[in-house]
């Protein structure tokens, strides 16, 4: 419905097809008053206008009343229309689904029989001039029964509307959901990027650079300028998701570059101790000579024969390390901190490895010379490990299940095979302390299962 003034029609536009808006509703709905208003001076007075009595006053107001309740209706449907229209547009702002749409259509049809109903209406009050003298009451029915009529339609679509609006609610309150999120979102992407602009200055003034930072930080000024033109020109859902996602990335800078002077400490920190670390293995690299000459003069050559390159990778991996450290050194004098981080990574698993590799000999000598020694402790402590096996095969069960006694059963084999091969003059030590290692693990994972099938009800 559209409003119009409420002045008289001009004579030239056909009074039919004109559509009253809410202040013509309103001067319908007065006219009668005036005239109440005007009745006792026209008795007192003398005036001029002629009445008529009886039945034809009373279809008179009869159609009066109609006319009224008609106008009403009328008011309360362009009242329930404009609100909805409102509603509709709140819904396309924000959603674009085929639900949105859909009800966007339905919502026009809805519109085109409200205005068919209003236009039924508008030609009912056009028809009648209640007011003219020697109104017959049989106009004056006619136009009661033509006024009611448009009244009833005019509230039976407005119940189609309601019904239509009720549908109405998940749209609706997703949408309104939307718009109360999008002016707090812009605000506080607005607000994140200050703060990491003032992240930034405050790491510019300790003397650190955050080239980095400040190109990210500059990345995100178009987004900012999209946020400033508006939902209007960008859409809700399109603005909302942007604004988040500058909060986001600005939120990170900023915690980024407050950690920046943490970092630069801790890789400060880093390299020295990485620095002394590798001048530690070299020192340690050169004492593995001595131990593998000694693993040479007492034991055969399986004992020690992988052992025999470790001093040369351990130089070579010392030097790698060391070639690392100058490279992140002039990554932290760059302040390139990614760079930095990562070769200080590298040179870390480089010094690991190196030092699995240097003590792995000492370790070696040191476990060769306990089973030389007495190697009944290696044997009692793998036999322990099968009989405890055994015991949990046999817990509640007259018969132990195939499946666990057979494994168990290779593993003593695989011992005393092991233990045999002590015997002579030159015992492999080395092998019978893998083949001892090897058995004990075979028993563990025997257990693990008869542990996990109880543990289901298996």
């Amino acid at each position: 419905m559209t409003a119009t003034p409420s002045q008289p029609y001009p004579p030239m536009v056909p009074r039919a097809r004109r559509r009253p808006a809410l202040s013509d509703a309103f001067a319908l709905v007065a006219l009668p008053l005036v005239a109440a208003l005007a009745l006792p001076a026209a008795f007192a007075g003398g005036g001029t206008r002629r009445w008529f009595g009886g039945r034809s006053e009373s279809q008179r107001a009869e159609a009066q009343a109609a006319k009224d309740a008609a106008a009403a209706a009328f008011y309360e449907l362009d009242t329930a229309q404009r609100d909805l229209r409102i509603s509709i547009e709140t819904i396309t702002a924000v959603d674009d689904s085929p639900a949105a749409r859909r009800a966007v259509s339905d919502f026009d049809a809805v519109s085109r029989r409200i205005d068919e109903a209003s236009h039924r209406y508008i030609e009912a009050v056009d028809a009648h001039d209640l007011d003219r003298d020697g109104l017959e009451a049989s106009v004056a029915a006619h136009a009661r029964a033509e006024l009611t009529a448009a009244k009833d339609e005019l509230i039976r679509v407005k119940q189609e509307l309601d019904r239509f609006a009720d549908g109405l609610g998940p749209l609706l309150g997703k949408a309104e959901t939307q718009l109360a999120r999008l002016a707090p979102a812009v605000e506080r992407a607005r607000q994140g990027l200050l703060a990491a602009s003032n992240a930034l200055d405050a790491v510019r003034e300790s003397g650190l650079k955050a080239d980095d930072l400040a190109a990210r930080l500059a990345a995100l000024g178009p987004e900012l300028t999209r946020l400033n033109q508006g939902a209007g020109k960008h859409g809700v859902p399109q603005t909302l998701e942007r604004a988040e996602r500058v909060a986001r990335e600005a939120g990170a800078i900023r915690a980024e570059a407050e950690r920046l002077p943490e970092t630069a400490a801790e890789t400060d920190h880093r390299l020295v101790s990485l620095r002394t670390r590798a001048q530690a293995l070299t020192t340690r690299a050169g004492q593995v000579e001595p131990v593998l000459s000694e693993l040479r003069r007492r034991f055969t050559v399986a004992c020690w024969q992988d052992l025999q390159h470790v001093p040369e990778h351990a130089a070579q991996s010392v030097r790698q390390a060391e070639v690392k450290l100058r490279e992140a050194q002039a990554a932290r004098d760059a302040q390139r901190w990614p760079d930095a981080t990562a070769l200080l990574a590298t040179v870390r698993a480089l010094l690991n490895t190196t030092d699995e590799s240097v003590s792995a000999a000492g370790e070696r000598l040191r476990r060769l010379n306990a089973v030389q020694k007495d190697p009944r402790q290696e044997i009692d402590r793998t036999r322990f490990a099968i009989r405890d096996a055994q015991r949990l095969a046999m817990a509640g069960r007259n018969t132990p299940d195939p499946r666990h006694a057979r494994p168990l059963d290779d593993a003593v084999e695989r011992l005393e095979r092991a233990i045999g091969t002590l015997e002579g003059r030159h015992p492999d030590y080395w092998h019978f302390l893998t083949e001892t290692e090897a058995v004990r693990q075979t028993v563990a994972r025997v257990v693990a299962q008869i542990r996990e099938e109880r543990g289901t009800g298996h």
